[in-house]
């Protein structure tokens, strides 16, 4: 029996078309990611601006006429810088009453006060306490120099004595230890500034009497 031959189909195949070979041929880049925003840096902390200095903070020196002041002191009287026209005067002024520094310092001051009257000089303290608190440090440690109380900061402004400080890494505003010495004239002969109590007292003794 013979085999029936198949007749080949007069259509022709359409080839396939090739697909194109990727050698040699560069791939398309992706597609960059958009560049992040650079991190803003951090910025440093800032504290609060310190309050600005009292009118005459800025002026104070040696030479300058002295600020005037009215405030009241222990026992209820009150002083001014014109009670003390025509004498040499020291003002002293202390962070805290009964604190150590300014225990001793006080104390020193009241032991040297008959020898700065010897020079024609008065002793005057300084702090923010109020006037019932002077007067309990007064009575405790029996000092003999008159105390005042300036609770609105406004001499301690003026004398330049109240600004910022720092303690444990904290800053803030409190009262500088500071002196002034005045001469008889009214004008300011010594500023002592971030004094040191040990021997202090005596400095300024050596200073008032050569004045």
């Amino acid at each position: 029996m013979s085999k029936k031959i198949r007749k080949k189909s007069s259509k022709t195949a359409t080839p396939k078309p090739a697909r194109p070979t990727t050698a040699g041929r560069a791939k398309p880049a992706r597609k960059a990611a958009p560049a992040s925003k650079p991190a803003a840096r951090e910025q440093p902390k800032t504290r609060p601006a310190a309050s600005p200095p009292g009118p005459h903070a800025s002026e104070l020196a040696e030479g300058s006429r002295a600020p005037s002041f009215t405030l009241p002191r222990d026992g209820g009287a009150r002083v001014s810088l014109a009670d003390f026209l025509g004498r040499k005067l020291v003002i002293f002024f202390y962070p805290r009453a009964n604190t150590p520094g300014c225990t001793r310092e006080a104390m020193d001051f009241s032991r040297l006060a008959n020898e700065f009257a010897v020079c024609g000089t008065t002793v005057l303290g300084v702090s923010a306490d109020p006037v019932k608190t002077q007067e309990s440090f007064r009575a405790k440690h029996k000092l003999t120099v008159p105390l005042i109380s300036d609770e609105k900061h406004e001499m301690l402004e003026a004398y330049g004595a109240w600004g910022e400080k720092s303690m444990y890494g904290k800053v803030f505003l409190g009262i500088l230890r500071t002196t002034v010495l005045v001469a008889s004239d009214g004008r300011i002969a010594r500023i002592w500034r971030r004094v040191r109590v040990d021997g202090h007292a005596e400095e300024v003794l050596a200073a008032a009497r050569d004045l």
